[in-house]
């Protein structure tokens, strides 16, 4: 019983209309049954005649295919039916009678060629044209399934839409997929049953015959009268609900908007044009006037066209000036609502602005693949840091110059550069000898010098051993370039909220012991922060709550816990920064040096503060400029290496001066790293 609960009256209707068709084929029904029968399927007919007029969106009728075929069983069970009731009774019902004799109005003859006539407008104007239909935009909408799906992957990633629209949209675009799929299968169904139907009914005029003049004694005259109207009848009462079937299937494949109410939208294309009634109207009194046609009657519909172009160019300057109104009114009020003020307040974390001509760049119907480039970004520093770079604005500046880009952070800009659009940034990597013509220019991430060359050059540049770019991944590189550099700043509070419910999912004991009772989660951003100021990857979390739940029984001085992380992960660090396999050269910093910046340390409740005199600053950073120009020479990342305890000092003071310098302690490198020392800071040469 509880599970007869749970079943709906809709499965009991379905299973009973299905259940119908499979025992209709076999057992033998009564006239009158076929009768209600009949009447049930033109109605079923119209219902969905009807449906597929006025749905407003295909999707709405997504069942259609499957719909498609419960008709078609259904009705073809009554053409078998009927047809035993025709060879063994000769009385079908007055259903099929009354179609019969009233296609025919009395004659034979007639009623036989309105009836093949039907049968032609079916088979060749309506299916066949429904079958092309189908299988045309089937093939349509599969093909253009990567451009949408890469279409709502810009959306997403320029922050036009959210998480959940996009989900909706991948979904309504499957589902759109499946259901034009299944539609150029399904119109086989109305085919065939067009073209079973054709034969039902030749063996119900053959078969009448035989059976009328075999068994019933008969007269042949007057059998061929008898059976030839009930066949006739018997193919209107399944033509007519199967030539409805095929019409609302060619309906719901032809609807050119995917969400439009049909019948308003008719009438406005074919009606809504003033000038067009005026000339229509124009042409029929013509005609009327000129011609033996007959002279009311055109010039009566001829006045009908004008009168009803005059209407509706009174309706539409109403409608222009009421859409004008309307548009001034909102545009007073969304100036009036307070939180109008509010909106201006958002700030974006990262921008990326552009001029009209890099608009291509950005644009997919143009073959742009900006907005692709921009996606891969932010997966690529989400796999290399362990964090997620907030949504990347783009658009478009008419204020800026056509070629120029910049990159704003918060709202700042905080780089800029220049593309020539179809032209190649070609850079000498340094050993090649022969030189090539082009525009002098700078590569804006690194500032290297380099030249735009034309697409006719970029062959002889390469072969030449010239590194050549394109304008898309000049401007991906410079902004992957400052996103690293100002990833600390993109990882908010809720940012790591959302790090910290991931971790306790799979580590929920080491999450509760750290926070909130050893750390709070502003403090364990910090940690984060330092980690990422300096390139190191938070996505080992687990390694780094590790570290924090042991070190900060001790202290709770995050740039000391950021020193303690960053040992605790010193296999990581020595990957990132040195290559196992050879000798790696770095500059040491001197303890003479050491020892000054360490008693130049003041510790506060404020936080730390040096003291040391700015002239000695100075001069310890022009000896670290000098000794790293060593490294420059010979294309080596510029390292320093210090004690544990002075590191993050030493770091300190270079950010002012040598903001691209790496600072690593002893205790950060990997026992399986060599590494030979090429100068010593505060140390003469």
């Amino acid at each position: 019983m509880a599970r007869l609960k749970g079943i709906k009256i809709a499965d009991f209707g379905v299973a009973i209309y299905l259940l119908a068709a499979i025992m209709f084929f076999i057992v033998p029904i009564p006239s009158f049954v076929l009768d209600i029968m009949l009447a049930f399927n033109i109605s079923v007919a119209l219902v969905v005649l009807f449906n597929c007029l006025f749905v407003r969106e295909v999707l709405d009728m997504s069942f259609f295919p499957t719909l498609l075929l419960f008709t078609t069983i259904f009705r073809i069970s009554l053409n078998v039916s009927s047809t035993r009731l025709i060879l063994s009774t000769g009385n079908p019902g007055n259903v099929v009678e009354a179609f019969g004799e009233f296609m025919g109005g009395g004659d034979l003859i007639i009623g036989v060629i309105v009836f093949v006539i039907l049968l032609i407008i079916q088979f060749i104007v309506i299916n066949k044209g429904t079958e092309r239909i189908s299988e045309v935009t089937a093939r349509f909408t599969l093909d253009a399934m990567p451009g949408k799906q890469m279409a709502i992957d810009a959306d997403l990633n320029t922050g036009a839409i959210t998480d959940e629209q996009a989900r909706e949209r991948r979904d309504k675009l499957q589902q759109e997929s499946m259901f034009f799929g299944s539609m150029d299968g399904a119109t086989k169904y109305v085919k065939g049953d067009a073209t079973a139907g054709l034969i039902i009914t030749m063996i119900n005029l053959v078969g009448g015959l035989i059976m009328g003049v075999a068994r019933q004694g008969m007269d042949i005259n007057d059998a061929l009268n008898r059976y030839t109207i009930l066949t006739i009848g018997d193919g209107l009462s399944s033509s007519i609900p199967s030539l409805l079937i095929s019409l609302a299937t060619g309906i719901l494949v032809t609807k050119g908007s995917k969400e439009a109410d049909f019948s308003n939208t008719i009438v406005k294309q074919l009606f809504g044009i003033p000038k067009v009634l005026f000339l229509v109207g124009g042409s029929l009194m013509f005609l009327g006037l000129a011609t033996p046609l007959n002279t009311f009657l055109f010039l009566l519909m001829g006045g009908a066209f004008i009168v009803s172009g005059v209407v509706m160019q009174r309706s539409i300057g109403k409608q222009e000036a009421e859409a004008d109104v309307t548009e001034d009114e909102e545009e007073a009020e969304e100036i009036r609502k307070p939180e109008n003020v509010v909106s201006l307040l958002n700030v974006d974390p990262i921008e990326l602005e552009f001029g009209y001509g890099i608009i291509p760049l950005a644009d997919v119907n143009q073959g742009g693949d900006l907005l692709d480039r921009v996606v891969m970004i932010r997966r690529q520093i989400a796999l290399e840091l362990g964090t997620v770079v907030p949504i990347i604005r783009l658009r478009d500046n008419i204020q800026l110059n056509p070629n120029q880009y910049i990159i704003k952070i918060k709202g700042i800009k905080v780089a800029e550069g220049e593309i020539l659009f179809d032209h190649y940034m070609a850079m000498n990597p340094g050993y090649v000898a022969e030189e090539i013509t082009g525009i002098p220019t700078q590569e804006p991430s690194f500032h290297l010098p380099a030249l735009w060359i034309t697409e006719g050059q970029r062959e002889r540049a390469e072969s030449l051993g010239y590194t050549v770019v394109d304008p898309p991944s000049i401007i991906a590189t410079h902004l992957t370039e400052v996103i690293r550099q100002h990833i600390a700043e993109f990882l908010t509070r809720q940012d790591v909220q959302n790090l910290v419910d991931n971790l306790k999912n799979t580590n929920p004991v080491l999450v509760d012991e750290l926070i909130p009772s050893q750390l709070n989660l502003g403090e364990v951003q910090r940690v984060l922060q330092n980690l990422l100021a300096e390139g190191i990857s938070i996505r080992d979390l687990l390694s780094i709550f590790e570290i924090l739940a042991d070190r900060s029984l001790s202290t709770r001085d995050t740039d000391v816990l950021t020193e303690y992380v960053r040992q605790g992960l010193k296999r990581a660090v020595s990957q990132k920064f040195f290559d196992e396999s050879e000798q790696n050269e770095v500059v040491l910093l001197s303890q003479k040096v050491e020892q000054e910046i360490m008693a130049a340390v003041k510790h506060t409740e404020q936080g730390t503060y040096f003291s040391l005199d700015p002239e000695r600053i100075r001069q310890i950073m022009d000896d670290a400029q000098k000794k790293l120009s060593v490294l420059e020479e010979r294309e080596k990342p510029p390292i320093v290496v210090c004690q544990p305890i002075v590191r993050m000092y030493f770091k300190k003071l270079c950010e002012d001066y040598l903001s691209d310098v790496i600072v690593i302690s002893y205790n950060e490198i990997d026992n399986n790293i060599n590494i030979t020392a090429v100068g010593t800071i505060g140390e003469e040469s």
